[in-house]
């Protein structure tokens, strides 16, 4: 069997960086100086240190780790103390049940390996990243301890475990991991030479890690049985899901599969319960606005639309609503696919076409039940779009979202889908449209100056202060920290309901909304959050340019 010095050393020779002459004179100098062989190799020149982090990563099986990235556990971090992590250059990441994950820039040093194991008292699992983050993390966490936790985001580290008997280790760090950092989506996705994961956190992806492609198996596979996916079948999608539980709070991932070239790639969607919990003004709702949706959903019945692209936040919008209408007195149904928030109390319907119930199909059933409040998530077809129509004018509040560019191009679209005008102006009551706005980290914002030509020239009113944010390890260096929703809402009276039934185009409901019902557009919404200091100029005009 092949000592760990003989196999290094074939990995080395083998990988095409390295020559016998050149190898020999590094183990020389590793023994003349009594220094790690991976450190001279650096030193010396001899190979890069990213190549032989990539080299070492696939070939001892080790995923890479960008530490620059990672929010650290305090506990956890204090597990190692700061003359242990310098002496070794590592530093722990995660702890779950008796595994501890580790990192560490020198595989090679078993023997620092086996101290690890024998001081923490865990099994020690092993993740790489370069020496210099290593040092840069070592400075700057123990730092902090020193001047007495000053700067520690102020959001609470989380620990996860999987509500499953499979265990996970490393795939239980991706979980706690993404959810500390905020990630509205976790990409794990297969390519030539590795599996690569990134998050995707204020509506922005990065890349976290790498993990070797021998390991790809046995992670999917794992991902599969806890998400209740058919484990052995990988040429068509498949749709599951999972709850894990961190610290005191509960959030479940809804696994996406989809077969590529090199693998499945799966995206794990976070639904984070307590998000239910936040009132309207959380959510980005202006006075203006909730005061416009509160009017309408004190309607005894009629429809509310919220429009607006992908990942905009109109489901989280849609379900903060029906949290507050959630009362004993109310029979509040959903139609959805999937179910997206369990909420007690609510009846809640997923649609199954294999077996015949769709949308219209549910949606007829849910109103021979007498509902008080009913929910489609999302209007797809012209059915749906009809039956939805005559419930708001039989006596339901009707809330639903819908493709469209802005608030009033939803009547556009029901027109399209073959709801005749008369009944688009009868039953609807509120139209909204929304974005999401990255927020300014404010631990790192700072006043800037812009030219007044430049305001005027972008149609910006009013007095502001404005800001820009350079970056701080509590925004991940980003600038941003969360998003905020920017909204439009107009609620519908019998002049927008004229303008409707008499086919006239939709910009006259536009400009009647501002003129006689003081609307607040997507445009005004953004730069209102600009003067609460809440996004900066440049994420406005970005809004804006979208009407």
């Amino acid at each position: 069997m092949q000592s760990l010095k003989e196999n290094i050393t074939g990995i080395l020779l083998k990988s095409g960086h390295i020559t016998k002459g050149k190898l020999k004179r590094a183990l020389d100098i590793r023994k003349e100086k009594n220094l790690p062989l991976r450190r001279v190799l650096v030193d010396e020149e001899i190979i890069p240190e990213d190549t032989l982090s990539t080299l070492f990563s696939e070939q001892l099986y080790m995923p890479t780790l960008c530490l620059d990235k990672f929010k650290f556990d305090a506990e956890v971090f204090n597990l190692l103390p700061e003359v242990t992590a310098r002496r070794y250059n590592a530093v722990p990441l995660a702890k779950t049940g008796n595994t501890l994950t580790v990192c560490v820039s020198d595989p090679l040093n078993v023997f620092a390996l086996d101290e690890l194991d024998e001081f923490s008292d865990c099994d020690v699992v092993i993740v790489l990243s370069s020496e210099d983050e290593i040092t840069r993390t070592i400075e700057c966490q123990y730092r902090k301890d020193t001047r007495g936790g000053q700067d520690m985001p102020d959001e609470p580290v989380l620990t996860c475990s999987v509500d499953t008997n499979v265990k996970l280790e490393l795939f239980d760090l991706v979980l706690a991991h993404a959810l500390n950092r905020r990630a509205s989506d976790i990409h794990i996705e297969p390519e030539p030479d590795c599996l690569r994961i990134r998050y995707r956190v204020d509506g922005a992806l990065r890349d976290v890690l790498k993990v070797p492609k021998i390991n790809q198996n046995s992670i999917l596979t794992k991902l599969k049985i806890i998400s209740g996916l058919d484990p052995s079948e990988s040429r068509i999608p498949q749709d599951g899901e999972f709850r894990v539980r961190a610290g005191s709070q509960a959030a479940e991932f809804r696994v996406s599969s989809l077969p590529t070239t090199f693998g499945q790639k799966f995206v794990l969607h976070v639904l984070d319960e307590s998000k239910l919990g936040i009132d309207l003004g959380e959510l980005g709702f202006s006075e203006a606005n909730a005061a416009v949706l509160k009017a309408a959903v004190e309607k005894p019945f009629g429809m509310v639309l919220i429009s607006g692209p992908a990942d905009s936040g109109k489901s989280t919008t849609l379900y903060s609503i029906l949290n507050q209408l959630n009362t004993p007195e109310k029979n509040i149904v959903t139609i959805e696919d999937p179910v997206g928030y369990r909420i007690e109390g609510v009846t809640q319907v997923q649609v199954k076409p294999d077996i015949g119930l769709d949308f219209a199909c549910g949606l007829r059933s849910i109103l021979q039940q007498s509902p008080d409040v009913v929910m489609i998530d999302h209007i797809r077809d012209a059915q749906t779009a009809d039956i939805a129509t005559k419930a708001a004018l039989s006596g339901q509040l009707v809330f639903s979202t819908l493709q469209a560019d802005d608030a009033v191009s939803s009547i556009v679209r029901l027109i399209e889908m073959g709801v005749e005008p008369f009944l688009v102006a009868s039953s609807l009551i509120m139209l909204s449209t929304q974005r999401l706005a990255r927020k300014i980290c404010f631990k790192c914002r700072e006043p800037i100056d812009i030219p007044k030509g430049l305001l005027g020239k972008i149609g910006f009113g009013g007095k502001a202060k404005f800001y820009s944010a350079q970056g701080c390890e509590y925004c991940n260096h980003t600038g941003f920290s969360g998003r905020v929703a920017v909204l439009e809402t107009i609620l519908i009276d019998d002049g927008i309901r004229d303008i409707i039934i008499r086919k006239k185009p939709i910009e006259e409901i536009r400009e009647y909304a501002v003129k006689h019902l003081g609307a607040e557009l997507l445009r005004d919404s953004a730069y209102l959050k600009v003067k609460e200091g809440l996004i900066s100029l440049d994420e406005a005009v970005r809004i804006a340019s979208e009407e």
